[in-house]
């Protein structure tokens, strides 16, 4: 993903918990020639080696499994809060952007199945369970419903590369960057006001 510089956060444990909050991620891998993606949960995990991994399953039904092998590089891409940015906010004429954070994670995938996908399924369904009033839990299954495993494909990615863009106009000054923020609070898109929120953490430095 090109990064200019001055968008470019480095500090990893922000990294990952920006992946945890916005796990819905996009998987790409080439699949007979052709790029193929699935937007899917994707879990950060560290593996018995202390590595970082993402975890995941797709449906048997969908053929991008089947280019799961061979030391494959895949790339999952997590999207967080993104704006419009009007160039009528600024001080002086300049161009309109767009404000965003976008994290790209490189690894080599390999399916996983026994204990290791019922594993990975357990820590999917608690991550998604633990705010609900009755929460669901894999081992209260019925094993009727449980045999729906064997409509999935399991996965595991160990990471080789993180990149993160987290841009959130620091390219402006103190002047324009507080209008940027008070613009778009004053907005009714979750989106713009998240930006907001983000930008007030970054200054803060």
């Amino acid at each position: 993903m090109y990064t200019p510089n001055n968008y470019k956060n480095e500090d990893f444990k922000k990294i990952k918990s920006f992946i945890s909050e916005n796990s819905f991620g996009i998987l790409i891998n080439q699949s007979n020639g052709k790029l193929t993606a699935t937007h899917i949960p994707l879990i950060l995990d560290i593996n018995n080696k202390g590595e970082d991994i993402l975890t995941g399953h797709i449906s048997k039904a969908n053929p991008q499994w089947k280019n799961f092998n061979n030391n494959q590089e895949v790339l999952a891409i997590f999207s967080g809060p993104h704006s419009y940015i009007s160039s009528s906010w600024y001080e002086k004429e300049d161009a309109p952007t767009w404000n965003y954070i976008a994290v790209h994670v490189y690894g080599v995938i390999k399916i996983i199945e026994g204990d290791e996908l019922l594993n990975s399924l357990k820590n999917l369904v608690n991550k998604y369970e633990k705010d609900s009033e009755n929460p669901v839990k894999v081992e209260n299954m019925s094993e009727s419903n449980l045999k729906q495993i064997n409509g999935i494909v399991g996965f595991s990615i160990q990471i080789n590369d993180i990149q993160a863009t987290y841009k959130l106009s620091q390219n402006r000054k103190d002047t324009d960057y507080n209008t940027i923020i008070n613009k778009l609070e004053n907005t009714t898109n979750p989106n713009s006001i998240e930006v907001a929120k983000q930008m007030k953490k970054l200054r803060k430095k």
